[in-house]
């Protein structure tokens, strides 16, 4: 996928997070050698930790989101909190774009 469909997908995911009630903190959080958090957002005194993936078919969207990037996202987060000197309650979300729909989910793991 382009850089520039994957940041679209990004401003959709914000645009959908915002209606929603979401506050969006920060957006391509990058935390060196360890990874990227597309957004970070809060809503009821939680953060979330999102990661956008998008595809034409959903599925090829979920199936992307693997083990591995999961870690990352996992890391950085820590990273994230650490730096910031945050104690709070927090889950990883996804978000998935495809052309016809905008997906979240929630407290996702493997």
């Amino acid at each position: 996928m382009s850089k520039q469909k994957g940041d679209e997908a990004e401003e959709k995911a914000i645009s959908y997070l915002e209606d929603l009630g979401y506050k969006i903190i920060e957006q391509n959080f990058y935390a060196k050698k360890l990874g990227e958090i597309d957004i970070i957002a809060s809503m009821n005194d939680i953060y979330h930790f999102i990661e956008v993936k998008s595809a034409n078919d959903y599925e090829v969207a979920v199936n992307n989101i693997t083990a591995s990037k999961l870690s990352k996202i996992k890391r950085s987060l820590s990273y994230y909190l650490q730096i910031k000197k945050l104690n709070v309650a927090y889950c990883v979300d996804a978000i998935i774009v495809t052309p016809s729909s905008i997906d979240l989910l929630e407290n996702i793991t493997l």
